[in-house]
């Protein structure tokens, strides 16, 4: 694992200086992932921060004022500036990282962050570390609400590890919403070990198999797929390596639950959505196949009632009916019923059936 760690260390401190010296499109975010909120703080993030930016995705979930952030690869820290801000004076936004250099990046624009936030004082922390190992640099067990990452826990060398790490920081009801690459097949030792190919987020991708079975295994019955993309590397001499292995780009959500089911089972149970998510008047996705809409009644399985119910998004929704009666698995074939309610629809990739 040190050996892993100490050639992404040199990657990223020492080989990678900016966004334009990456080698493929794997760490580049495209600007429709971001959301309106995040769009509006982004032009308050100092530009060294932002020319040293290296993500895929747009991790950053809504409802997060007051709340306890980390930011799991931090890097120069873009993210958890952003979150910090979204977070409000009431948050606080940690960033953890291994890269000293990145750190340095990231600290040395606090002070200036603080101002350009308007803040009387300054709510982020950045420490140094390994994402498999947060115990060491203090995080507590149930310290923190909402964990996300972009495009990094491809890097690490034990993604179980990593994954029972969140677990255990999270409070319970606690979100992680994280972006990444993935893989259809697991990759080849020689192709994974390839200092280049680990550095630009692919050699370490997720086969999304093995993926299902880590977040089964660390105690993520469920988790839901919000979008999907798929990476082109525009670097023929690291594609001619590749061969016919496909990545892509997945933003997960998942909540720490304990009584999800690994499978979506039907109670019977209906959810309203009031409208009350931060930029989301008329709707709000919980994930890639769950579109609720404002006031319209929907059929929900088990598992996404407790998603709703027991997690911060409960003040936006309204539950009917608990789990006293079972009906059996739940129906995920989708469709509109004679009584005007919305059944879930068929899902388009996810870690379970709805």
């Amino acid at each position: 694992m040190s050996k892993i760690h100490d050639s992404l260390q040199e990657y990223y401190g020492n080989v990678i200086h900016g966004t334009s010296d990456l080698k493929t499109k794997a760490c580049m975010c495209t600007p429709d992932a971001h959301s309106k909120e995040v769009r509006a703080v982004m032009p308050l993030i100092a530009d060294e921060i932002m020319a040293r930016f290296y993500g895929c995705g747009s991790p950053i979930p809504p409802l997060i004022e007051g709340k306890t952030i980390l930011d799991l690869g931090c890097g120069t820290g873009r993210d958890v500036y952003i979150a910090a801000k979204l977070a409000g004076e009431s948050g606080f936004a940690i960033g953890v990282d291994m890269t000293g250099e990145q750190l340095a990046v990231a600290r040395a624009h606090e002070d200036e962050q603080r101002v350009r936030f308007g803040f009387e004082k300054s709510n982020v922390a950045f420490h140094r570390g390994f994402i498999e190992d947060l115990a060491t640099i203090g995080i507590g067990d149930e310290t923190v609400d909402v964990v996300i990452s972009n495009c990094v826990i491809n890097l690490s060398p034990s993604k179980e590890a990593v994954f029972k790490e969140i677990y255990r920081v999270l409070k319970p009801g606690g979100e992680l919403f994280f972006s990444d690459v993935f893989a259809d097949r697991r990759i080849p030792e020689t192709i994974s070990m390839d200092p280049v190919i680990r550095g630009e987020c692919l050699g370490g991708a997720m086969y999304i198999e093995d993926f299902r079975r880590i977040m089964q295994k660390t105690g993520w019955a469920d988790f839901r797929v919000m979008s999907v993309r798929a990476i082109s590397m525009d670097n023929e001499n690291i594609e001619k390596k590749a061969g016919f292995i496909q990545f892509s780009e997945r933003t997960i959500r998942a909540f720490k639950i304990n009584d999800l089911e690994d499978i979506c089972e039907d109670y019977g149970q209906v959810a309203y959505y009031n409208g009350g998510v931060t930029g989301y008047p008329h709707f709000f996705d919980l994930d890639d196949h769950h579109r609720f809409y404002t006031g319209k009644p929907m059929l929900v399985c088990g598992n996404t009632s407790a998603m709703l119910e027991q997690t911060r998004y409960s003040k936006a929704f309204r539950v009917v009916g608990d789990r006293s009666v079972h009906y059996g698995v739940f129906d995920c074939s989708g469709g509109n019923r004679s009584d005007g309610i919305t059944s879930e629809c068929l899902p388009l990739a996810s870690g379970s059936c709805c």
